[in-house]
C-alpha cells in the first residue's frame, strides 16, 4: 500500500484541530455539471476547478459538492459549515488557512452554490452516516478508519502492538 500524501491542509482557530485536503480533484465531478453551480461561479467571475477531498475520517469531495446542504440538516454535532460563511474567499485559496468554525451550518444558509460544505469538526463525528446517506451526490464519505491515514500526514500515527494475551495482569 502506497502513503498518500495530502496536497494541503486547513486549520481550526482552536489550534488543536485541522484537516487535510487529498488529492488534485476531479473535474467530472457533480458540481461541473451542476447548473446552478456553474451559474453561481460566473456569476462571481471566478473560475471553477478541482478542489480536491477535504477531510479523512469525514471526506467531502468538494469537486461533487453541489451546496445542497443536506448534510447540515441531518449532523447531530454540527460537523459542517459553510466555508465561504466564515471566509468568503475562492475554494482554492482555503488550503492552508486557518478557520475558527464560526461559518453558518443551517442547510439553508449557504452563501450561493459555490460555498461548499466544510467538515470543520471532523474530530466531533459520530459516526452516525447519516450524511452519507443523505448527501444527493455521494460527495461524504464516512471513514473512522481513516484515522490512520490523517494520522500518519500529520507525523502523529502510533502503531499499537498487543502484548499477546490482552487478559493477562502483571
Amino acid at each position: 500500500c502506497v502513503d498518500q500524501k495530502p496536497v494541503g491542509k486547513t486549520s481550526h482557530g482552536n489550534g488543536e484541530n485541522f484537516h487535510w485536503i487529498w488529492g488534485k480533484g476531479n473535474p467530472n465531478g457533480a458540481a461541473f455539471s451542476n447548473d446552478d453551480v456553474k451559474a453561481a461561479y460566473e456569476a462571481r467571475g471566478e473560475e471553477q476547478v478541482p478542489l480536491g477531498i477535504h477531510g479523512t475520517t469525514v471526506a467531502v469531495d468538494w469537486d461533487s459538492c453541489i451546496a445542497a446542504g443536506s448534510c447540515m440538516s441531518v449532523c447531530p454535532v454540527q460537523t459542517f459549515q459553510w466555508y465561504r460563511t466564515e471566509q468568503d474567499i475562492p475554494a482554492k485559496d482555503v488550503v492552508g488557512k486557518v478557520f475558527e468554525g464560526t461559518g453558518k451550518t443551517e442547510q439553508d444558509e449557504r452563501l450561493d452554490y459555490t460555498d461548499k460544505s466544510q467538515p470543520i469538526r471532523e474530530h466531533d463525528c459520530t459516526v452516525c452516516m447519516a450524511c452519507q446517506e443523505i448527501c444527493p451526490t455521494g460527495s461524504i464519505r464516512i471513514e473512522p478508519a481513516m484515522l490512520e491515514w490523517h494520522e500518519k500526514a500529520a507525523g502523529t500515527y502510533v502503531k499499537m502492538t498487543g502484548g499477546g494475551n490482552p487478559h493477562a495482569h502483571d
